[in-house]
């Protein structure tokens, strides 16, 4: 009978160093996690207000007749841009005529993608750095500086957004109410109009048919065309965004509502224009 009970307590303690090592090892691992979550947390962002920096282009894909979406490789593949929401990034380049070029553009990438950053940008056949970027090829180099901005959005900041814009004047707003709607702490809702020239120029469709798909709810976006198609049903506007639009489609002027514009210039005169007549406060509007 002793050695049957010295035999089960040999098995006991033999059970018990197992499930001790096995307890230590899952520590281990938890721990390991734990550092490479905090690292890469905590890593230094890409960005440098201060300085241009080189970053290269990896991808290059034509998404319209004129506009291209871009993939630039981070110098560390664990480190975020560091863009705070609503802000923008300063591209440079040397133009053909040998004199710099700096332009303002805004990724449509979440800020904590890690190692690379995403640009929709459209091409216009005289702009300077249209020129540069349509003959880059991968590998070439782009100098950015960053974040620049007057505008940073934070979560719950207003009960409802009121954006309007105009061809690629979407990508500030898409980086808005994409942070917004993919933050479950955020009740923020959004009215989205955007106008452009034809049904092939609407830029980021598929990405907001999506966010649209999963929260209907609270996103809406309204669609006006210069020339809508003549060949098939269009559910959205015709001609210009008007008053009478932006008064049927947004909430009614209140201290929670916050309009945000983006476009050309002879559209955002005519939003200025129209969002004051409505009575919409000055300080309840943005203009990127």
């Amino acid at each position: 009978m002793e050695e049957a009970g010295s035999e089960v307590m040999r098995s006991v303690i033999t059970l018990l160093s197992y499930w001790q090592v096995g307890a230590g090892l899952l520590v281990v691992l938890v721990l390991i996690q734990a550092l490479v979550f905090l690292r890469k947390k905590t890593k230094k962002p890409f960005l440098d207000p201060s300085e241009f920096q080189p970053v290269p282009l990896v991808e290059k894909t034509l998404i319209t007749h004129n506009t291209v979406r871009l993939r630039f490789a981070l110098p560390d593949p664990e480190q975020r841009v560091g863009l705070p929401i609503g802000q923008h990034i300063s591209f440079k380049a040397q133009g053909e005529d040998g004199k710099d070029v700096i332009r303002p553009y805004t990724p449509v990438s979440d800020d904590d993608q890690l190692g690379a950053v995403d640009f929709v940008i459209k091409l216009y056949p005289t702009g300077k750095m249209s020129q540069v970027i349509a003959k880059m090829q991968l590998g070439d180099t782009m100098l950015m500086k960053g974040p620049k901005g007057r505008f940073t959005y934070t979560p719950n900041m207003v009960k409802h957004f009121g954006m309007l814009a105009g061809g690629t004047g979407i990508t500030p707003m898409f980086q808005v109410l994409n942070a917004i709607l993919k933050n479950p702490r955020d009740t923020t809702s959004v009215t989205l109009l955007y106008g452009n020239l034809t049904e092939e120029d609407i830029l980021l469709r598929k990405e907001l048919d999506e966010l649209v798909a999963m929260h209907g709810n609270r996103l809406t976006v309204y669609h006006v065309l210069n020339t809508p198609p003549v060949d098939k049903e269009w559910s959205g506007g015709s001609g210009f965004i008007s008053s009478e639009l932006i008064r049927t489609k947004f909430p009614a002027p209140s201290s929670d509502i916050m309009t945000l514009r983006c476009g050309p210039s002879p559209m955002m005169v005519a939003m200025e224009k129209a969002l004051t007549d409505l009575g919409y406060a000055e300080d309840k509007q943005f203009q990127f």
